[in-house]
């Protein structure tokens, strides 16, 4: 990465400097890491500002149903994947959420695979493409990508309840129960959580309106009337987390 290769010159000129004044290769090493260390925060934060500054222009465009335009906007940041470590995986999750959210799956999917597996951004994006897994009978491709999203985000309610409903819809309730059981143990104040659990182990059937608009924007069932479609609220919110 191009911060990377900076914060190196810049710490060897700072060592060059010290051999130049007279000082053993031994004492140049102090400097030469401080120079390294603040170069490169420096440099994270300056790209890191640019990167701020282009989702937030892209979030008025998303918040105003412009999503095609706020997309394109994200995308302009992928120039910056070359100057810093980990940009790239968050851009590609928050490119493809909304890629997924205007249905377009054949362009999401890519930027879902490349998304990270670390935080609120990941687990989301991990969860949409474990949906399209699940749409295209893919069941273990599916449970890789819930395991990788509830992994993410363990407070994740929509994760965990879409790997539940997939499970018993593919027929598996068994490995519902535990994906449930799992999900309660991580939120056990959850009460959606739990009752799910319980109409599972009942031998019911799962309702899924509780869990509101998020649920329905996976697009695995039909939104009743009275919660509009999936693209209602305004739209998903950028997340981009500086380094």
């Amino acid at each position: 990465m191009i911060n990377l290769a900076l914060s190196l010159l810049i710490a060897a000129l700072v060592a060059g400097v010290f051999l130049v004044a007279g000082f053993s290769i031994w004492a140049c090493l102090l400097p030469a890491l401080i120079a390294f260390l603040v170069a490169n925060i420096l440099l994270a934060r300056r790209v890191g500002k640019k990167i701020q500054a282009i989702a937030a222009e892209a979030q008025k465009e998303i918040m105003a149903q412009r999503f095609d335009k706020g997309i394109k906007l994200l995308e302009s940041a992928f120039a910056y994947t070359r100057w810093q470590f980990f940009i790239a995986s968050e851009l590609n999750a928050n490119v493809g959420v909304l890629q997924f959210m205007t249905k377009n799956f054949t362009a999401a999917r890519p930027h879902l695979e490349k998304s990270g597996l670390r935080g609120a951004s990941a687990a989301r994006a991990r969860t949409m493409l474990a949906a399209l897994d699940y749409q295209a009978k893919a069941e273990s491709a599916m449970r890789t990508a819930f395991e990788q999203a509830v992994a993410a985000n363990k407070k994740d309610v929509i994760a965990w309840a879409a790997y539940g409903w997939c499970l018993e819809k593919l027929g598996r309730r068994d490995d519902a129960i535990k994906v449930f059981a799992r999900a309660v143990e991580a939120n056990p104040t959850e009460e959606r959580l739990k009752n799910s659990l319980t109409a599972l182990r009942n031998g019911k059937k799962l309702k899924m309106k509780g869990y509101g608009l998020e649920w329905y924007q996976l697009f695995l069932e039909r939104p009743p009337m009275d919660l509009g479609g999936p693209g209602a609220g305004g739209g998903r919110k950028v997340v981009f987390q500086r380094r």
